[in-house]
């Protein structure tokens, strides 16, 4: 909904929001543009008079001031659809489906773009470094990228956001059972997969893991597009050192700044989509060597006393598993300790439906400090128990970053994953380091 805000703000619109909790990188984004924040949802900010309320998904009956637009009658609309309707028309739109890894291959996807003459507008879940905010329009370019998301839409559009996007290029970047607060199993989100799929033009293309059985179903309901395939010997290919090849045919070596095996296949299915906006795969590989990452993707926050603080968004078991993986791969074994401290914050993780998985995606982890905020439905310890000794938990934050601090020794990496604020924890972790040493 931030991205939504900032597009509405380049089409020239004057633009307010609210929320609860709104914490940077895009609390700095919003003010930065001019868009007045308000903290809550009181009813008095009816008075504001909009010519349209656009509504996130996050809101839901019996919020107050959703309540009152519609005891009053106001116009209102979601946030995908307002898109639909206002950005993308007429746009070669390139979006990016997934349970993983979506904002970073929409994020290498744009800056390849970019970096190869597109120029494209975008509008990316998360805030790429190689561009100053994560949504732009580009009224020159044909070309738009829109992280495409399986999350429900509004309170009263239940269908999945990327329904509404349309796109002429898509990523269909993998698919497990996650959200289970709206999807009662995997087979339902294979159907709202193929509903993306449904939508899709004859002359479009599909860009589609060719290691995924549950894509291989959701590709077989009925696909009336182009199809290529990734990390499959019959479709585009990126061996362990990075050669790059489709169908045989070798592109040459990416050299990335992005860790970890999952990334590598992230940038290659980016290659793939944007040869279909007509960028040589050669310039694609070439323009990976300026990429900078994304915010809260293994982002350095800061290194204290020797201990190095990442923060990453990292919050189903696979994410997890990947992101210790990748981290892994760069300290090696013997250099190092790696410190997983997590927040099971997202309703999948809260509703417990992942518990289970939660030891195997950590075991990599040298030690494991485990936060159960508000809204946890099971018990941690007894999940985590698994890891052994290894494993803490905790309900009190401070105690957390006490505790984890006074572990960590020069040479460590504290790894903290979290879909959210996580209560400002790197600062606390580092302030607690600074103090240790001094």
């Amino acid at each position: 909904m931030g991205g939504v805000a900032q597009l509405a703000v380049q089409a020239g619109h004057k633009v307010t929001g609210c929320d609860a909790g709104v914490y940077p990188p895009m609390s700095d984004q919003l003010r930065g543009l001019g868009i007045e924040l308000y903290e809550g949802y009181g009813e008095e900010q009816l008075s504001i008079h909009p010519d349209l309320w656009v509504i996130g998904n996050a809101i839901s009956r019996g919020n107050p001031l959703l309540e009152a637009i519609l005891n009053a009658g106001e116009p209102y609309t979601s946030g995908p659809q307002w898109i639909s309707e206002h950005i993308l028309q007429g746009r070669h739109v390139m979006a990016v489906a997934g349970t993983h890894g979506k904002t970073t291959t929409s994020s290498v996807l744009a800056w390849i773009l970019e970096a190869c003459g597109k120029a494209p507008g975008y509008l990316i879940g998360g805030v790429p470094s190689n561009f100053s905010h994560s949504a732009r329009l580009s009224p020159e370019s044909p070309y738009f990228v829109i992280e495409g998301d399986e999350y429900d839409t509004c309170f009263f559009d239940k269908r999945s956001k990327f329904v509404h996007y349309r796109p002429r290029t898509a990523i269909l970047n993998n698919l497990e059972y996650d959200h289970a607060d709206i999807f009662e199993n995997v087979e339902a989100i294979e159907k709202s997969f193929h509903h993306l799929v449904r939508t899709m033009a004859q002359k479009a293309l599909i860009v589609a893991n060719g290691q995924s059985a549950t894509l291989d179903r959701v590709l077989e309901m009925g696909c009336w597009s182009r199809v290529e395939r990734f990390d499959s010997e019959n479709g585009w290919t990126i061996s362990e050192d990075g050669e790059v090849a489709f169908r045989g045919e070798s592109f040459g070596i990416l050299k990335s700044p992005l860790l970890g095996r999952h990334n590598q296949l992230n940038t290659l299915a980016a290659i793939a989509a944007a040869r279909d906006a007509g960028v040589d795969p050669r310039e694609a590989i070439a323009a990976m060597e300026s990429f900078s990452g994304v915010k809260r993707r293994l982002e350095v926050k800061g290194t204290e006393d020797g201990v190095t603080v990442i923060d990453d968004f990292a919050h189903h078991p696979t994410a997890i598993r990947e992101t210790i993986a990748a981290l892994r791969g760069k300290i090696g074994y013997g250099k190092g300790r790696l410190i997983a401290v997590l927040e099971p914050r997202s309703n999948t993780m809260k509703m417990g439906t992942m518990r289970a998985a939660l030891p195997g995606s950590l075991s990599d982890a040298d030690q494991v400090f485990c936060y159960a905020g508000a809204g946890v439905r099971w018990n941690e310890a007894e999940a985590l128990a698994p890891l052994g000794d290894k494993a803490h938990t905790y309900t009190d934050l401070d105690l957390l970053v006490k505790e984890a601090a006074a572990y960590a020794a020069p040479g460590d990496s504290i790894l903290v994953m979290s879909n959210g604020g996580f209560g400002g924890v790197h600062g606390k972790l580092l302030a607690a380091l600074r103090e240790k040493a001094s």
